[in-house]
C-alpha cells in the first residue's frame, strides 16, 4: 500500500497530469458509440505495442540506449516569423516546431496543439527540446480565435503553455473528454466544444471544423483512452485544410477523401514511429500513401523536428519522405521552422533544409 501510495503521489501534486472526464462530461463521453468497456476504441483493432520485448523492457532501452543522431549536432533554422503581424484575410499555416501550428484560415487566428514548453513531458527534466533558439511564447501569440488540441498526449497538450494562452483563446475545440483536462486547469467551459467523430462545427458563414477519425490512443496518467482522439478538416469558401493528429495509417484516410474530395493542404503526422509501435503512427511511406488517400494536392509533415519520442534519427522522417514523395501528384512542402506557407500559393518551393 505504501509503495503504490508513492507511485501515485507525483500524478496528485502535479496539475499537469490533468483530470480524466467527471459528472456531466463523463456521460457524454459514455454517449459515444466509441466507448465501451470504460474506454475509447479506434476503428478497428490497433494494438498499441507489437514489439517482441514486452513493453517495460522496450522503454527501459529506449530511454537508456544511446542513439547516434537522435538529435542534430547544431540547431535547426528558423524563421522568427512575428505572427501577429501576418494581415488577417491571408490564409497562411506556420510550422511551430513538432506538431505545433498556427493556422490563418476565412479571417481567423487558429492554433493547433501547441506546444511551447521546452519538454514534452509530465516534468521539465523529461523530454527535452532540441537546442537552439525557440521564439514563440504564450505571451507573444495573438488573440486566438480557435484553439484545436487533437488528444490529450504531452507532446500536444501543455499545460504551462494552455495556462498561458487562456486570457487569449476565445474558443476551443477538442475530441470528447479532452476538455476535462482544460476545465480542471481553469479554462471557461462555456468556450469548450468536445466533439465526437463525424461532427461538423460551423464557427461562422465562413468557415466549418469537421472532427474525424484518427487512429491512436491516449492518456496522460496511468489510465488509457479516457478521453478520445482525432483529425480534423477545417473548410471555407475557398480552402480545405487537413489535420492529421497522430494516426497510425488506416482506411479512414480514404474515407474522408472520399467524403470531402480533393483537399488542398494535408497537414501530417510523420515522425516518432517504429516497428514496435507501427499501429499508432505512420512509417513515411505510410504518410504519403494516407496523403494520396485523402486527395491532397500538397501536404506539409509535421511530428518531428523538435522532441526525440522515438528510435529513428531526427532527419531520417523528411528524408524518406522526401523519397517516397517524388512519384506522387501531390505537392510537398517543406517550411523551415516559423516560415510562413502561403495556402494559396501553389509556386512556393522549399529548400531540403534538413541536409
Amino acid at each position: 500500500m505504501l509503495i503504490a501510495c508513492a507511485a501515485s503521489l507525483p500524478f496528485v501534486l502535479n496539475a499537469g497530469f490533468g483530470q480524466a472526464p467527471q459528472g456531466r462530461g463523463l456521460t457524454e463521453v459514455e454517449k459515444s458509440p466509441h466507448y465501451r468497456d470504460g474506454q475509447f476504441h479506434n476503428q478497428l483493432p490497433t494494438p498499441g505495442f507489437t514489439g517482441k520485448k514486452n513493453m517495460l523492457a522496450a522503454w527501459w532501452e529506449f530511454l537508456v540506449t544511446r542513439r547516434e543522431n537522435a538529435r542534430p549536432a547544431q540547431p535547426l533554422p528558423l524563421v522568427k516569423t512575428d505572427l501577429a503581424a501576418i494581415p488577417r484575410d491571408r490564409d497562411v499555416t506556420v510550422w511551430l516546431g513538432h506538431s505545433s501550428w498556427y493556422l490563418q484560415l476565412g479571417g481567423k487566428r487558429i492554433l493547433i496543439d501547441p506546444v511551447f514548453s521546452p519538454y514534452a513531458a509530465p516534468f521539465s527534466f523529461l523530454n527535452k527540446a532540441f537546442d537552439g533558439d525557440y521564439p514563440w511564447t504564450a505571451e507573444a501569440m495573438p488573440e486566438i480565435d480557435l484553439l484545436i488540441i487533437s488528444h490529450d498526449h504531452y507532446d500536444h497538450l501543455d499545460y504551462a503553455t494552455i495556462k498561458g494562452l487562456m486570457p487569449k483563446i476565445h474558443r476551443v475545440i477538442t475530441p470528447l473528454g479532452v476538455g476535462s483536462h482544460l476545465r480542471y486547469w481553469g479554462m471557461n467551459p462555456d468556450i469548450i466544444t468536445e466533439a465526437d467523430w463525424n461532427r461538423a462545427l460551423t464557427i461562422d458563414e465562413q468557415l466549418t471544423v469537421h472532427v474525424l477519425p484518427a487512429r491512436h490512443f491516449s492518456g496522460r496518467g496511468l489510465k488509457r483512452n479516457q478521453t478520445l482522439w482525432g483529425s480534423f478538416m477545417f473548410v471555407t469558401p475557398a480552402q480545405k485544410i487537413y489535420y492529421s493528429g497522430d494516426s497510425g495509417y488506416g482506411p479512414h484516410f480514404k474515407a474522408i477523401g472520399e467524403q470531402f474530395g480533393a483537399v488542398d493542404l494535408a497537414i501530417m503526422e510523420n515522425g516518432q514511429y517504429d516497428e514496435d509501435w507501427k499501429y499508432i503512427h505512420m512509417m513515411p511511406e505510410q504518410t504519403a500513401q494516407a496523403a494520396e488517400d485523402l486527395n491532397a494536392r500538397a501536404i506539409l509533415p509535421g511530428h518531428s523536428g523538435r522532441f526525440v519520442l522515438a528510435k529513428h534519427t531526427w532527419d531520417d522522417p523528411y528524408k524518406r519522405l522526401a523519397q517516397a514523395s517524388r512519384d506522387k501528384n501531390y505537392r510537398l512542402l517543406t517550411p523551415q521552422l516559423g516560415e510562413t506557407v502561403n495556402i494559396s500559393d501553389h509556386s512556393h518551393q522549399f529548400s531540403a533544409w534538413w541536409e
